[in-house]
């Protein structure tokens, strides 16, 4: 660029900086389109990055070569279900999982466990709150769900298989129920009946950053059963004895199920089977959904804040007619005029995608802090955020910039 057009491009931006700073409620007012569609774009974003990146490290510890097996869909639903289809497929049980454990050579192991929703846990010195994520399992659950134990040990298959009352504390609950003092060997109370610890849970902390691994309980599947009742699907954690063998064990483990449950060659399966990487990509595909979202209610803002730019320049042009004359009456090129005003709007929309993106910001961190939501903000929708509104900028000031260009210095010199 030569010195000219560099010299002519800086008096411009420094004019156009300084009919910004003369009206700046009048501006501000005028941005308020740019800074929600902006601040909108780096919010969802960030919560998006930063759930993906959560998701990512939550699966990675279940491992590789591990995959689930169960009644009801798993990972991240879009759109409608039609539950009761689910509904009416047969329980999976323990028979299933010793069938997997005996006929299919590609998996090193099985575990079974179910769900049991919240329940209030009790010690003699102190109770929970209604809150506690109660699981019944077999005892493999500890080597396929990715957990690890910091005190004691996890129950044994003969522990399970005569129902010894023994359960296993996440963090959390631990130190609720036995401040300062080791819990192993102590008692608790579920639903009336005594157990005994056995082990406490490593500290996990939040899974997808909502859910709390550490207010958790875990029962032998058998008294699980006899408190819940008996009429409930279990899910299966399937480990394959290696992960260059997972989609083998994957085809034994879903022929096994289909021939066992009678479906028909023609029928699709009754059961679903997620992997880390199917639970990924459907929340990828859910991902994208609110990304669009957000995209379309950032265009409309955008929109709405491209015409107050457009309004607001034609308004400039309008007030500064006289000034337009004399500058052209004193040998102002009609680009000269024409690149001022455009850089006028670019500024100005700029301004204001630099707000929006401090807003985002803001808002990341307090869900972050507040919440305890990861949010992360790319640094692709940073730049995607300041061209868009530079865009619109360009876009919406181009008419006022054109027809401030097209004044007659001696009619605009008349004017008043």
């Amino acid at each position: 660029m030569s010195s000219g057009r560099w010299v002519a491009l800086t008096d411009n931006a420094r004019l156009a900086v300084g009919t910004l700073a003369s009206n700046p409620l009048r501006s501000l007012l005028t941005l308020l389109g740019v800074v929600i569609g902006v601040t909108t774009v780096v919010t969802m974003m960030a919560l998006v990055e930063g759930l993906r990146t959560r998701v990512t490290a939550d699966l990675s510890q279940l491992g590789a070569n591990v995959f689930t097996v169960s009644k009801w869909p798993g990972g991240f639903n879009i759109g409608r279900i039609d539950w009761r289809r689910f509904q009416r497929r047969p329980n999976i049980g323990l028979a299933d999982l010793e069938a997997v454990r005996d006929s299919c050579p590609s998996v090193s192991a099985v575990s079974a466990h179910t769900w049991l929703g919240p329940n209030k846990l009790a010690s003699a010195r102190a109770e929970t709150e209604p809150s506690v994520i109660v699981v019944g399992s077999t005892s493999e659950w500890i080597d396929t769900s990715g957990r690890a134990i910091s005190l004691g040990r996890f129950f044994s298959a003969s522990e399970v298989a005569s129902a010894r009352p023994v359960i296993v504390l996440g963090l959390d609950v631990a130190d609720r129920l036995f401040p300062g003092d080791d819990p192993v060997g102590k008692e608790v109370r579920v639903r009336g009946r005594i157990f005994q610890v056995v082990g406490v849970l490593e500290k996990r902390g939040k899974i997808l950053g909502l859910f709390n691994a550490d207010n958790m309980a875990l029962l032998p599947i058998a008294n699980a059963l006899d408190i819940y009742g008996r009429s409930r699907s279990l899910r299966l954690n399937v480990q394959a004895k290696d992960p260059t063998v997972l989609s083998r064990a994957q085809d034994e483990v879903t022929a096994l199920l289909r021939l066992r449950r009678n479906v028909k060659p023609q029928d699709p399966n009754n059961f679903d089977v997620d992997t880390n990487e199917s639970i990924t990509r459907t929340f990828n595909n859910l991902s994208k959904v609110i990304t669009a979202a957000s995209f379309g209610i950032c265009l409309l803002s955008l929109i709405v804040g491209g015409i107050g730019i457009l309004n607001i320049m034609l308004v400039s042009v309008t007030e500064r007619t006289r000034e337009i004359g004399i500058r052209k009456a004193l040998g102002a090129k009609r680009r000269r005029i024409l690149g001022q005003f455009a850089l006028e709007a670019i500024t100005l929309a700029l301004f204001g995608g630099v707000i929006g993106l401090a807003l985002g910001f803001f808002l990341a961190f307090l869900g972050q802090w507040a919440f305890g939501f990861p949010m992360v903000v790319p640094a692709w929708a940073v730049a995607v955020a300041l061209l868009m509104s530079s865009g619109v900028g360009l876009v919406f000031g181009i008419y006022p910039a054109a027809r401030a260009a097209a004044l007659d210095p001696v009619e605009a010199m008349r004017s008043e």
